[in-house]
C-alpha cells in the first residue's frame, strides 16, 4: 500500500497531471459551453461531447508527458490504453454529468452581458469535482504505476 501511495504522491507527476487537465479543461468547456450556449443541444449532452474530446486529448498528452515510462510502445498497446482511459474516466465522466444534470435544474440565474451563463459555469465545478477520481484511477488503471505493467 506505501508503495501505491508513494507513486500517487509523486509531485513532478502529480503537477503534469494538473497540467494537463487544464489543457483538458480547456477543450472540454471550448466545446461543451459553445455547444450550451449557441445550440439547441442539453447541458448534459454538450458536456459529455466536450468531456470526450478532452478525454482523447488528454490521453495522448499524458501517454507521451506525463506517463511516458509507464506504457509500452505500440499501437496495439497504446489503443488498448486509450480504450482503458476512456474506460476508467467513465467513472469520472458520471459524476461530471451528474453534477451538471443536478446543478442545471437549480433555480440559479447568472446573467453576464445579457446572457443567463448558469448551464455553462456547471462545467468547471463539475470538472474540478471528477479531477481526484480521474488522477487515481488513471494512474492505477491506464498507467498502472504501482505494478510496473504499461500495456
Amino acid at each position: 500500500m506505501n508503495g501505491i501511495l508513494d507513486e500517487l504522491t509523486t509531485r513532478r507527476r502529480f503537477g503534469k497531471f494538473v497540467s494537463v487537465g487544464l489543457v483538458g479543461a480547456a477543450v472540454d468547456l471550448s466545446l461543451s459551453a459553445t455547444l450550451t450556449l449557441g445550440t439547441a443541444i442539453s447541458p448534459v449532452i454538450a458536456k459529455a461531447i466536450g468531456a470526450e474530446a478532452a478525454i482523447v486529448a488528454m490521453f495522448l498528452i499524458n501517454d507521451r508527458w506525463t506517463f511516458p515510462a509507464h506504457g509500452i510502445d505500440g499501437t496495439r498497446a497504446k489503443l488498448r490504453r486509450l480504450v482503458r482511459s476512456n474506460l476508467v474516466r467513465s467513472g469520472g465522466l458520471g459524476v461530471q454529468l451528474l453534477i451538471v444534470f443536478v446543478l442545471t435544474r437549480q433555480d440559479v440565474v447568472v446573467v453576464v452581458a445579457g446572457t443567463n451563463v448558469w448551464n455553462a459555469l456547471t462545467m468547471p465545478i463539475a470538472i474540478g469535482s471528477a479531477f481526484l477520481i480521474n488522477y487515481v484511477a488513471e494512474s492505477l488503471f491506464t498507467w498502472r504505476v504501482a505494478s510496473g505493467d504499461g500495456l
